[in-house]
């Protein structure tokens, strides 16, 4: 027995320890390997991806035939945007009643997957609207633009999210938890003012006030997905234990990691880019043989720093979008004039495809999904986002107005609060929130879409008119016919080639222009005097010689190609001249 109880006592010491030192040393799990699918699975598979691609192309190309007509029967005061999302309900009802009479069955191919649009569709849209901030005076209304994107979108979620959870709490409303409130909060508070500034563009507003609220749309696109990823994070975790202030503050420490993280990474990308566009390229810039290779190397690092901020769990849209104004600002100066021709047609097309494929959607998905509809929930939200907008603007405005000399006038605030309309990115994000029980997710999603179509169709609808009412157009475009006044995106686009944004500076003209101003301030001047010597290229005489012979070269080519085609007339030839 004595030997037993030894052998016993042997025993628990030894399971004892080692229980302890599994706990010390615990191996690192494997990388789940995701199943790969073959046979009748793959088949199958691969059909319906088929189906799903060629719906999506061939809803694009009727939307892009609507632009057309647009175009062509000159319907300029009717903004493309709102045109698109018309197109998408009228769409959606078509299938659905194809689908009701039993003729087809396209529910799959019609519903929209939030992975396709954050890994195929935003990241060209947004990688271009940072590449396009070299127009106007972005970096003089840096401060300004931060303080509105990063804490007036802060401050909307705030309200929104917890209006929503207090009137839930009430039993005014469909009751939220605190941390979906949140996320509902963060992703409404997206706004996409596309309408709003073909408007500005249209009627020469301030450009101050252009700026400001294009500047504002974008960096607040990337600050709404990092909050609402901030929310989904905190949701994911058992937060049961955790008192409301550890929570307020593990959400703050997330929200400054996934922020400033992605932001240096798409810096640091950007200046990469830069850096290797001026000495890897220096001899082809001077010799203009190889454009292809300075454009592949462009469209790369437009897409790395996304795949690497999402690799490492960083917010890969914030990634994306400073890569795109650090790359606008230095790198693009660093390429020859084909290249930057190219990244410039490119960049907008692609984007503008992007844009229009997720309207279309965003009009088809009020028949492709399941919705759940309350009257109180969905009036109560379009409230809180027009208040918390408002305690974003008209608050943060007049705090500015102290440090700043071009101040935001009264009717300037007023605008910039009624243009805060809401788009793509809240759609897709209510689509990507893993919600339960299902109803919830039902009616986020189908709250999401009214406020969607209603900032759309109604606050967009309604600016030309309030721009007008309150005065603060260009004298020029007040004297203008309706008819005459132009909102197509897509036309303006294709009419012009950003000379200003084209490097035909050389080293004196670049001095006389910037070094000796005497009216830079802060970053501005620090860029002029260090930054941008470093990082950019100046012309030579030479340079700038070669570049002309070249575009000569390849206009006369393109012409001569142009002669030799099937109408070759000599009235096409003069109407071409």
């Amino acid at each position: 027995r004595s030997a037993n109880a030894s052998h016993e006592v042997i025993n628990v010491t030894l399971h004892t320890t080692l229980a302890a030192t599994t706990k010390l040393v615990v191996p690192t799990p494997a990388k789940p390997i995701l199943p790969v699918q073959t046979g009748v699975q793959a088949q199958q598979e691969e059909q319906s991806s088929g189906m799903t691609i060629f719906f999506s192309l061939l809803v694009l190309a009727i939307c892009i035939i609507l632009v057309h007509l647009l175009i062509k029967y000159r319907l300029h005061f009717l903004p493309e945007s709102v045109a698109v999302v018309s197109l998408g309900i009228l769409m959606g009802a078509f299938i659905k009643i194809i689908e009701a009479q039993k003729l087809a069955n396209w529910k799959e191919e019609e519903m929209f997957r939030p992975n396709m649009f954050f890994l195929l569709l935003l990241p060209p849209i947004i990688f271009e609207s940072g590449y396009s901030l070299h127009k106007g005076n972005f970096f003089q209304n840096i401060g300004s633009i931060t303080l509105f994107s990063v804490f007036g979108t802060a401050i909307s979620a705030f309200i929104v999210g917890g209006g929503i959870y207090f009137l839930g709490q009430a039993d005014v409303i469909y009751k939220l938890n605190m941390t979906d409130s949140f996320a509902f909060g963060s992703l409404i508070s997206a706004v996409d003012p596309v309408a709003t500034i073909a408007i500005f563009n249209a009627l020469n507003v301030d450009p101050v006030l252009n700026m400001l609220v294009f500047g504002e749309s974008i960096l607040n696109d990337a600050v709404s997905i990092v909050l609402t990823n901030t929310a989904e994070g905190l949701t994911r975790e058992n937060m049961s234990d955790v008192s409301g202030w550890q929570t307020f503050l593990q959400a703050l420490g997330y929200f400054l990691k996934m922020f400033f993280g992605s932001a240096a990474l798409g810096t640091l990308t950007g200046l990469i880019s830069a850096l290797i566009s001026f000495f890897n390229f220096g001899d082809t810039r001077i010799n203009w043989k190889t454009p292809s290779l300075e454009f592949g190397m462009m469209i790369i690092f437009a897409y790395l720093p996304y795949g690497l901020a999402e690799g490492i769990s960083l917010s890969g849209i914030m990634a994306i979008l400073f890569s795109g104004i650090v790359m606008s600002h230095y790198t693009h100066h660093n390429l020859s004039p084909v290249t930057q021709i190219l990244m410039q047609q490119t960049l907008r097309t692609v984007a503008f495809m992007c844009e229009t494929c997720v309207f279309a959607f965003l009009g088809l998905s009020i028949f492709s999904f399941p919705h759940k509809f309350e009257m109180s929930f969905v009036i109560w939200c379009i409230v809180l986002v027009l208040f918390g907008r408002a305690v974003n603007i008209f608050p943060l405005s007049y705090l500015l107005n102290f440090f700043r000399d071009h101040k935001i006038t009264p009717k300037m605030m007023f605008i910039m609060w009624f243009s805060g309309l809401r788009g793509a990115i809240p759609y897709a994000l209510s689509l990507h929130l893993g919600l339960e029980p299902i109803e919830k997710r039902q009616l986020i999603g189908t709250t999401t879409i009214i406020i969607v179509l209603f900032t759309i169709l109604l606050l967009g609808g309604g600016t030309m008119p309030l721009i007008r009412l309150i005065d603060i157009e260009d004298s020029k475009a007040r004297k203008r016919n309706k008819k005459d006044i132009n909102l197509s995106k897509t036309e303006k686009m294709g009419n012009t080639i950003e000379s200003e944004h084209l490097s035909e500076l050389t080293e004196e003209e670049y001095e006389a222009q910037y070094i000796k101003r005497q009216d830079l301030k802060g970053f501005m001047w620090f860029d002029a005097k260090y930054l941008n010597p470093f990082f950019t290229r100046r012309l030579t005489q030479e340079d700038l010689h070669h570049g002309r012979i070249q575009m000569k070269t390849l206009t006369n080519k393109w012409y001569e190609e142009v002669r030799q085609g099937p109408s070759g007339s000599e009235d096409d030839e003069q109407e071409l001249l």
